[in-house]
């Protein structure tokens, strides 16, 4: 063999050994880093800056002390919760106590989510668990926030012997850790979830997260104290802050700080220095129904959709008269609406069998009045939203709530255990439904002349208020 072919082996040869061992680094380089998640270090926020929640506040106060001081509670064997769960609506404040934990303890504050450890290459999600806790550990006394913590610790499916899922071995890691670090180490892990009733068992029992606190929507008083706490960050005027309390019922802290938001834009495009009442209440009805348009077709869009809201402004009236209904409108919305018919109730309200029939009345009420004024065959796409509501809160009626008339079971409980499909519950939502129906048919067809007195004068008006609407009645 040649010279210069032995020298063009070796150098093919030096090669391959180069590229092996670069990409062998690079593929460890590349592990490591998908092992590091980025972690929120430290908060700042107090119980201070949190409105509302009281009684949420005053559970978690407690443990303060504890992660200030753990050996108080060790030397007398007092065990203090691991874990903390955090659950409730969307945007009620879960993320703002862990934070206001942390921040009043003045201690690391590791944030994470659920999906961060939701990984496709095996081993990565429990390795990045084993990583949170270490640097959990190295920092001492320190607060662990697991957001969105369903995303790994759903239920477990029974009977699975191979026990290499991904989500289990994830899970499982959680678990070891947990139960790994001292009851003096002064480090407490919270976590937060929608949806409680997906998590596993092993996650809930004592020595895990053996501490749940539900995370309520506010009620008047909370709320009260949650707008005042954004008024105060801005300048505001002539805003009444009881009136807004009224009109935010059903309001989560996210939705009422996304309005205070909206109304302060509002303001900084008309030039304005100051965010008044009538900035807050334009924008409130921009976040429920849309921003109006200002060019629309008035032919017979505009009538259809002034007897759709007819009805569900009558009906409402009629079946729910301690609703206040602030505004109906044939508008067309940026939302998609034809138009909209707002109302609230006077407080918070207990959701009884009857209301619920009367909330599923209001929503077909809009489809019945076009059904009675125009005719089966002319009847529109306008009551889709109307539909989809209606179809979702008769689901809930019959499956959940256990209050059609036929049994007292929970048929999503029982389709879950089961594991098969419930035709049943069709069945029931179709006749509960229709009777229903029926009965707003009636109503409408009983008041036509009262329904075509507010349609008419919706055609003239586009927009009419609750007193236009008893005046005209």
């Amino acid at each position: 063999m040649e010279t210069y072919q032995i020298i063009a082996i070796i150098g093919v040869l030096i090669f391959i050994y180069f590229i092996f061992f670069r990409n062998k680094n690079s593929a460890q380089k590349e592990i490591s880093s998908l092992n590091e998640i980025e972690y929120v270090g430290s908060s700042t926020m107090t119980f201070d800056d949190v409105a509302g929640n009281y009684e949420a506040k005053q559970s978690l106060l407690e443990l303060v002390d504890f992660i200030q001081n753990p050996e108080k509670y060790s030397k007398f064997n007092v065990r203090m919760p691991k874990g903390i769960l955090l659950y409730g609506e969307p945007g009620t404040g879960k993320t703002l106590m862990a934070k206001a934990l942390a921040g009043e303890a003045g201690v690391p504050f590791y944030a994470v989510s659920g999906s961060d450890f939701v990984q496709v290459y095996a081993g990565l999600g429990a390795g990045r668990i084993r990583n949170l806790f270490k640097k959990a550990k190295k920092s001492g006394k320190s607060v662990i926030f697991i957001d969105e913590i369903d995303a790994i610790g759903k239920k477990r499916a029974a009977g699975n012997i191979k026990g290499s899922d991904e989500g289990d071995r994830t899970l499982n890691a959680l678990l070891t850790e947990m139960s790994g670090f001292a009851d003096d180490s002064g480090t407490v892990v919270l976590a937060a979830t929608n949806r409680i009733d997906t998590l596993d068992k092993a996650l809930l029992r004592p020595g895990r997260f053996d501490r749940q606190i539900e995370i309520m929507l506010p009620d008047k008083n909370a709320r009260k104290d949650i707008i005042k706490l954004y008024l105060n960050r801005i300048k505001a005027e002539d805003v009444s802050i009881d009136e807004l309390a009224d009109l935010t019922v059903f309001f989560s802290g996210a939705m009422i700080e996304n309005l205070i938001n909206e109304a302060a834009l509002l303001a900084i495009r008309q030039g304005s220095d100051r965010i008044s009442g009538e900035h807050i209440k334009k924008a409130y009805l921009q976040v429920l129904a849309g921003v109006e348009k200002k060019d629309y077709d008035n032919g017979m869009q505009k009538t259809v959709t002034s007897y759709h809201e007819a009805g569900h402004a009558f009906v409402s009236r009629y079946l729910l008269p301690e609703n206040k209904i602030i505004r109906v409108s044939v508008i067309p919305t940026s939302k998609g609406a034809g138009g909209y018919t707002l109302s609230t109730p006077k407080s918070e309200e207990i959701m009884t069998k009857g209301k619920i029939r009367k909330h599923l009345s209001v929503l077909m009420a809009g489809r019945v009045s076009e059904e009675v004024f125009f005719g089966k065959e002319n009847i529109t796409a306008g009551a889709q939203n109307d539909i989809e509501k209606a179809t979702s809160l008769a689901v809930d009626y019959v499956s959940k709530y256990g209050m059609n008339d036929e049994t007292f079971i929970n048929y999503q409980l029982l389709s879950d255990k089961l594991r098969i499909p419930l035709t049943s519950v069709e069945n029931s939502v179709k006749n509960l439904t229709s009777e229903i129906y029926e009965k707003v048919f009636k109503i409408v067809e009983d008041n036509k002349e009262k329904v075509e007195k507010i349609a008419k004068l919706l055609m003239e008006k586009e927009v009419i208020y609750q007193d236009e609407l008893e005046n005209l009645l």
